[in-house]
């Protein structure tokens, strides 16, 4: 994966996690880590993946 894609998929993972952040506590936790945060973020990143591939399948063969 080219790292122009990689930066993209990273801001809208963070944008999907930051809608789900309640508390202080998800924003930084712990030392060892949130286990609500990293769910969170491991969700977000496969969201963002798949919008990604639809908007690849929309826009394929098209110059965008």
């Amino acid at each position: 994966m080219d790292e122009g894609r990689k930066r993209v998929i990273g801001i809208m993972a963070a944008i999907l996690v930051s809608l789900h952040m309640q508390t202080a506590d998800d924003l930084f936790g712990t030392p060892q880590g949130s286990p609500r945060t990293d769910k969170l973020i491991d969700a977000s990143i496969q969201w963002a993946e798949k919008i990604m591939e639809r908007i690849d399948e929309r826009f394929r063969g098209t110059d965008v």
